[in-house]
């Protein structure tokens, strides 16, 4: 459509941009690593004898990403990669006007890839930027990101929602992303996507390449994920996840024809734990799931994404398919049972398992590692090094 007035062709994303950015800040961590250099190494000759000998000596490793001030008391929320292995390292967080602050953390979830962290600010109130609803999001959106990507300084995108729902990405245990054409550069993780609104709707997470640059196709943490894990961690505590109680899997082509369904979509009920709130909701091995409180369930991943997002208390509808009839199911929002204690213990004596730490398989803990089967049996948490136990992988489940 062609502008019909000067004020037409001078529209700005200006605006937008001025409100959200000074809630997006960098995110520096320095670590030290050892390494071993030899006194010999600037001469070429003695280079071939002493390449893997010498005195160890100490660097300092930096890394960056971006973050959001989602708190003005200094609340900053990232990719839980940006600060992975900052157990001993400095973290600084450097706002856009220049200002740096040291910062703690306070919540990491490596299950859906956040962390957030309090800058030592004393005090001091900040710029934040407010949540949107990412569910109410549309393919078509316009959106813009925000990060520093490469190091080069902050820097604003623009583009629009190319898809929603995204499942089959491969980066967090909670498969569901915004994906967008906004540029997402190395640098951007853990920036922000923000609407026209100025508010944000996702956490810059992730781009499919294969040069390592920018093809117009990125992935961001939708901001009804990312306000849980906050919340989670202004609570002082861990993101409980509510409890289904059951095995699922994907419908395919040829079990939709099968199940009645005009298409391949929802979360199939193939096992279910006659002690878990599915079952006692009503659930049952067959049912085919295809939405939650109204909003469609395409597979799985889409299903465990919603029922997390709903948080821990009170009830959600299923909307269920079975035998090819459609009905609604409540389901109680309730965390794993940790039904048996998980009691650890650490295994000593002559077995093949001396220096393992044990505990029970529960529903919990079973959550907790992200295993499918949630026992009975027992599940290796930790292993001393050195021992037989070590060539045994921490989390596998023993029946």
């Amino acid at each position: 459509m062609v502008p019909k007035s000067q004020a037409a062709l001078k529209q700005s994303y200006a605006p937008v941009v001025k409100k959200a950015v000074p809630a997006v800040v960098n995110v520096y961590v320095s670590r030290r690593v050892s390494q071993r250099v030899s006194p010999f190494m600037n001469d070429p000759f003695f280079q071939r004898f002493f390449r893997d000998f010498g005195m160890p000596r100490e660097r300092v490793q930096n890394s960056l990403g971006s973050g959001v001030i989602v708190g003005d008391e200094g609340i900053v929320v990232t990719n839980n990669h940006v600060i992975e292995g900052s157990g001993e390292a400095e973290i600084t967080v450097a706002l856009s006007d220049g200002r740096e602050f040291p910062a703690e953390i306070i919540l990491k979830d490596d299950r859906t890839d956040l962390a957030v962290l309090r800058l030592d600010a004393k005090g001091e109130k900040f710029r934040s930027v407010a949540f949107a609803d990412s569910d109410s999001l549309q393919v078509g959106d316009i959106v813009l990101a925000i990060g520093d990507p490469f190091g080069v300084g902050q820097t604003v995108t623009s583009g629009i929602v190319s898809a929603l729902a995204r499942t089959q990405v491969g980066i967090s245990d909670y498969q569901f992303f915004i994906q967008t054409d906004a540029a997402i550069n190395p640098g951007n993780s853990g920036g922000a996507l923000i609407d026209m609104d100025g508010h944000l709707v996702g956490i810059n997470t992730a781009i499919f390449s294969k040069s390592g640059g920018s093809h117009g196709i990125g992935f961001a943490i939708p901001s009804n994920m990312v306000r849980l894990v906050v919340k989670a961690a202004l609570e002082g505590g861990t993101v409980r996840r509510p409890w289904l109680g059951a095995s699922l899997q994907p419908v395919t082509s040829q079990l939709a024809d099968t199940l009645g369904l005009k298409s391949p979509r929802g979360a199939l009920v193939n096992e279910i734990n006659a002690a878990g709130p599915g079952a006692k909701a009503g659930l049952q091995v067959g049912d085919v799931v295809l939405s939650v409180d109204g909003m469609a369930v395409k597979d799985p991943q889409a299903l465990q994404y919603r029922l997390v997002t709903k948080g821990i208390g009170g009830t959600a509808t299923l909307g269920v398919m079975r035998d090819g009839r459609a009905q609604d199911v409540t389901l109680k929002l309730v965390p794993a049972a940790e039904v048996p204690p998980r009691n650890e213990k650490l295994l000593e004596g002559r077995t093949p398992l001396t220096g393992a730490k044990v505990a029970n398989l529960s529903p919990a803990v079973a959550e907790e590692l992200d295993l499918a089967n949630e026992g009975p049996g027992v599940v290796v948490m930790d292993v001393t090094r050195g021992t037989v136990a070590a060539r045994v992988a921490c989390g596998r489940a023993i029946s």
